[in-house]
């Protein structure tokens, strides 16, 4: 087989985690010789990075395998390999389930992507595997990117199957991330969003202590970065180190994303969440007492096993009381394999949407609010994309495709992955509305 001759499509699916795995088996598939492409209609190779977090994503997973199966059928595509969650949860039933599947993928074999293909194809004269090459083919703009420092998770959460899936949790060595992140600054990223299941607790498995703030610092020291942001800190390792940090640096945004998942007591401990509500209204009372005003994003799960009336209105009021700038709300999910599956009182579908709806629209005034208070500042933003006449920015308090934006006339010469100077004149019933003043070197 001659690797030239064969394209290879990705279709990556669930959490920025996976998307940081996607484009590293991207960058190895090119290294191999193959070409890519985004069309799936073109590829000879299809390869699906799959989630399986929820019973919704391991619907959209499989949906996905299958609409790949129809490309199998017409005669373009040759070969489907899935790899990610879906695969660690029950890969061997897929393979029973969808015959079409050439191949499951774990994911201690991502570096082996090419040779895995060429070997599907009978291949053995594969050879570039064998002095990889780190590296990345971004699927986000150019000015951002995505950078793992640790997979797994340790927090053993009663309704999460991360553990399970993704194993314990794994830091990378400072000396990897910081080389990864070097590379992608001198490809020209100037943002780096810092992700793992729980980035507070880096470094502890490696070296016998959190590292979290060194590594931040670190990594702050590189020239050319703008902005360093952090997802996902859990609130019982957010310390007052972290926090500083995130006050005085002038390279890590002023942003915090943190799961709280419930504020009730009694939804906490059966969740196996370490914090309470005393202890989450302290942190975000600390957070919000900076000098620097510190946005706060964070999520939500309503319908959990025994959430009484009592428990879902203090969740509510909480919402109201502490105004977060940016909140998901989810439905809490049963899933097979959890302690929560077999949790007595379950709360019904229509309970679960009802109680989900209401912490929304709750959010929603929050957000009008809080974009009021906006109004007549100037900040610093980037920009995001260019659609038609109207330009989208984001700030240092927002996170790309899930937070609100800043929406403005596209003036002469404004480019995607620029800083400008922006006044916020308005806003919509989410987003905000700002003119361009300049530009921000």
């Amino acid at each position: 087989m001659n690797t030239n001759e064969k394209t290879v499509a990705l279709v990556s699916l669930g959490c920025d985690k996976n998307t940081v795995d996607s484009e590293k088996i991207l960058f190895s598939v090119k290294n191999a010789g193959f070409s890519i492409t985004s069309n799936l209609s073109e590829a000879n190779i299809i390869i699906l990075n799959t989630c399986a977090f929820i019973l919704d994503a391991q619907q959209e997973s499989i949906d996905s395998i299958l609409n790949a199966e129809q490309y199998k059928t017409n005669g373009v595509c040759e070969k489907i390999l899935v790899c990610g969650c879906l695969v660690a949860r029950n890969g061997a039933d897929l393979v029973k389930e969808i015959p079409s599947i050439d191949r499951i993928v774990n994911i201690n074999e991502y570096d082996k992507m090419p040779e895995i293909i060429c070997k599907l194809y009978d291949d053995d004269s594969f050879n570039v595997c064998e002095s990889s090459i780190a590296g990345r083919i971004l699927s986000t703009p150019q000015h951002y990117a995505y950078v793992k420092i640790a997979d797994g998770c340790d927090n053993f959460c009663t309704y999460c199957t991360i553990p399970k899936i993704r194993g314990r949790f794994r830091s990378r060595t400072i000396e990897d991330i910081v080389g990864e992140c070097k590379n992608l600054v001198r490809d020209g990223v100037k943002e780096l969003i810092i992700v793992a299941q729980d980035v507070t607790r880096y470094g502890i498995d490696l070296y016998g202590e959190y590292k979290i703030v060194e590594l931040i610092s670190t990594l702050s020291e590189i020239e050319g970065v703008k902005w360093i942001r952090l997802h996902y800190c859990y609130p019982e390792l957010i310390s007052d180190e972290l926090i500083n940090l995130v006050a005085t640096n002038d390279k890590v945004c002023k942003y915090f994303d943190i799961p709280l998942q419930h504020v009730a007591n009694n939804v906490l401990k059966k969740m196996n969440r370490k914090s309470t509500y005393e202890s989450i209204c302290k942190l975000i009372e600390k957070i919000k007492s900076q000098t620097e005003k510190i946005a706060i994003r964070s999520s939500f799960i309503v319908g959990f096993p025994d959430e009484t009336e009592q428990d879902f209105e203090q969740l509510k009021n909480f919402v109201v009381e502490y105004k977060l700038d940016n909140v998901g709300v989810f439905q809490y999910s049963r899933e097979e394999g959890t302690p929560a599956f077999s949790m007595p009182n379950q709360v019904s579908s229509k309970v679960k949407k009802q109680r989900q709806k209401e912490i929304y629209q709750a959010q929603q005034n929050v957000v009008k609010e809080n974009n009021r208070a906006m109004v007549g500042q100037v900040i610093t933003a980037v920009c995001d994309d260019i659609e038609g006449d109207k330009a989208i920015l984001r700030s240092e308090y927002n996170s790309p495709n899930v937070d609100t934006v800043i929406i403005s006339e596209a003036i002469d010469g404004i480019k995607q992955g620029q800083f400008y100077k922006v006044e916020i004149i308005g806003f919509t019933d989410y987003d905000l509305v700002g003119v361009i003043k300049g530009e921000n070197v």
